[in-house]
């Protein structure tokens, strides 16, 4: 794979299709963003920030977010996560990108409280590192409490917010998975029924979505075995019949295919 200055690895698909020039980036935002319901930005600079991200510069999107400032935070903290959980491969480096995603999270809900993605992105970074660390481990630091909360706020801020419905359904399949369904409803009140309707939500919100298929697979299999098996493949074989209009879709689906092989 090749490696930019900075040692980000590059994106290693075809980006052409997912390039938007010019008014392009802002005709296809609606599709581009039914996942997160990020709005569209009002500053250029944070405007060709998204604009990278979307083409699978995730190193440069990233420094063009910091460089925009708190508006463009979204856009690098969104790039910082995509590109950790997908192409980064020292756990270290992982770890300590999550930690500071979630800093930078922690300052823009204080600046702009009702910014849905603060929130989101937030529970998206501490989630991942509570995976790297062991689901077990973050419960005991309080991890689990945090993702909930973030993740919660995230949907009472923005209803629509189907990637926020899509982590809360895993978050529901995680913990049941490590601490089974008595203790997860009495400590941390998630249930099965809970992780469905959180799916099936994110589904219905963004139709299109090769990661809600591929995480509800991985959900329904956490929760039930092989009772879901028939469903779990069917999810998978939709997600990698997915058309991606963006890189981020095109690392999901790429994901779903290796998964079915």
């Amino acid at each position: 794979m090749a490696t930019k200055k900075g040692g980000w690895t590059a994106f290693p698909h075809d980006n052409s299709a997912f390039v938007y020039d010019g008014a392009a980036l802002k005709k296809n935002w609606a599709r581009l963003h039914k996942g997160d319901a990020e709005p569209f930005p009002a500053d250029k600079a944070v405007e060709e920030a998204w604009r990278l991200y979307h083409a699978g510069d995730f190193q440069g999107a990233y420094e063009a977010g910091l460089a925009a400032g708190l508006d463009g935070y979204n856009a690098a903290n969104k790039a910082a996560c995509i590109y950790n959980n997908y192409l980064e491969t020292s756990d270290a480096k992982k770890q300590k990108a999550y930690e500071e995603i979630a800093a930078r999270c922690e300052e823009l809900q204080a600046a702009q409280k009702k910014n849905a993605n603060a929130y989101y992105l937030a529970a998206y970074a501490l989630g991942r590192y509570g995976q790297l660390i062991g689901v077990a481990k973050a419960l005991t630091q309080g991890i689990g409490g945090k993702v909930s909360a973030a993740l919660n706020t995230a949907i009472k801020l923005e209803p629509k917010h189907a990637d926020a419905h899509i982590a809360l359904g895993t978050f529901n399949a995680e913990v049941i998975e490590k601490v089974g369904s008595m203790i997860g409803k009495m400590t941390y009140g998630v249930s099965k029924e809970a992780a469905v309707e959180n799916y099936d939500k994110a589904l219905k919100l963004n139709p299109d979505s090769a990661i809600a298929r591929t995480e509800m697979a991985d959900g329904l299999y956490k929760l039930f075995g092989d009772k879901k098996m028939k469903d779990v493949e069917k999810l998978y074989a939709e997600a990698a019949a997915c058309e991606p209009k963006d890189a981020m879709e095109c690392l999901d689906i790429e994901a779903a295919k290796a998964e079915m092989e």
